[in-house]
């Protein structure tokens, strides 16, 4: 036996993952169980529908090997699932019925898909893409001249439209909205990415529902809101995800929109921490609660967390920051603004090198670039600064962004 500080992470995906690397690497010389659902070792989430289903397996790897974990003493409860939390006896019961004590527990339960509720959705072939088995399902069906509906035309559609295409598929995206990535982008931003998408071959339908999916046994065609039946040998559905809470509310923390936390990290309930995609946590940088659901997040909460779990009283406040592969364009997006008075345009849109800056009352609250990397990094800079920036500078591309930004 041993009296040393036991810790428990539930959720071994990116965000679980970084914690407990970032718990070692901060001192901390207790026991680290890292219990997952998926069979697989902490991996991160990008190229699911980026690079792994463009045939470049490769990148579609843990995030550490596996000889690491046991190096740095962290158990790995993989493929089980964790059932009941209880505050009291500080306790978390597993699928298998075990019982694993803790002196302080991390949810990094992440999301679930959000489903569609249409008949014909349990046809075979239909798939969701957030775990690496649904990417390796989908990479499967990618033959050339396969015939692919995408449902949903958010940062995940139009991803996996983007890299079926590109192995030859024909490629259908329906998108319910009057423009694509209409939650996260401005219609500018939008503009872009259906000219590229068309321009590549994808036929996009805008404002258009879906009523059922037919075929016998294996999706054969997707009915439309218009009554238009689209061949299909392959549906992925992209609509969202929702926050894994189940956990957490049987346990009686408080929930909205997310587990909520503060800017440590702390749960309503103490010695009980959450981090990623699955929270709704403060920041401080905007002054209310927000859930964000994206590699940044995931990553640097999750150290956060562990610094908070360790002893350090460090607040998590960060700027978010997102990114999207399509084809050979970068999209960008830094900044949640709720409101601004004033859109800047920076560079060429028709030459699909740009930038978009968002301003309240002179000063930056959110950005969107295509194709500028470099510029992003110190536009993020800006906003991380709140300080008012000249827009006619802002505006001219001969004004470097690293002097705007000091």
């Amino acid at each position: 036996m041993t009296d040393k500080p036991r810790f428990v992470i539930v959720g071994a995906g990116h965000a679980g993952g970084r914690a407990a690397e970032a718990m070692r690497a901060l001192g901390f010389d207790g026991r680290i169980l890292l219990i997952g659902e998926e069979p697989h070792l902490p991996y991160e989430r990008p190229p699911l529908s980026k690079e792994a289903l463009q045939g470049k397996p490769e990148f579609a790897t843990p995030m550490r090997p596996a000889d690491f974990w046991a190096e740095k003493d962290i158990e790995c409860r993989l493929g089980t699932r964790a059932t009941a939390i209880d505050p009291a006896a500080k306790t978390v019961t597993l699928e298998d019925g075990a019982v694993e004590a803790y002196d302080r527990l991390l949810l990094t339960t992440g999301g679930a898909v959000r489903k569609i509720g249409l008949p014909g959705a349990d046809l075979g072939n239909v798939f969701y893409l957030r775990t690496l088995d649904d990417s390796r399902a989908i990479d499967a069906t990618l033959t050339p001249d396969a015939r692919v509906v995408v449902i949903g035309g958010g940062f995940i559609g139009l991803e996996t439209a983007a890299s079926a295409r590109l192995r030859g598929c024909a490629v259908t995206v329906i998108e319910l909205a009057d423009r694509l990535m209409a939650r996260a982008v401005l219609p500018e931003i939008s503009e872009t990415f259906l000219r590229l998408h068309r321009g590549r071959g994808v036929d996009i339908r805008l404002n258009t529902g879906v009523q059922r999916l037919e075929g016998d046994g294996t999706v054969a065609r997707v009915v439309t809101s218009a009554g238009e039946a689209l061949p299909a040998d392959v549906v992925v559905v992209g609509v969202g995800i929702v926050p894994d809470t189940a956990l957490a509310e049987a346990a009686g923390l408080a929930v909205d929109n997310g587990i909520v936390v503060d800017e440590f990290c702390r749960t309503s309930h103490p010695d009980i921490y959450a981090a990623g995609d699955v929270t709704s946590h403060y920041s401080p940088v905007y002054g209310r609660h927000v859930r964000l659901e994206s590699w940044q997040n995931a990553q640097n909460q999750a150290i956060a967390a562990a610094r908070v779990m360790c002893g350090e009283d460090t607040a998590h406040a960060e700027v978010p920051w997102m990114w999207s592969d399509q084809f050979d364009a970068k999209l960008e997006v830094a900044g949640l603004p709720e409101r601004w008075d004033t859109v800047v345009v920076r560079g060429d849109p028709v030459g699909g090198a740009y930038m978009l800056f968002q301003l309240d009352g002179g000063a930056p609250v959110g950005v969107m670039s295509v194709n500028q990397p470099r510029d992003m990094r110190f536009a993020r800079r800006m906003l991380q600064s709140g300080k008012k920036i000249d827009a006619a500078a802002l505006a001219d591309s001969g004004v470097p962004m690293r002097d705007l930004a000091r």
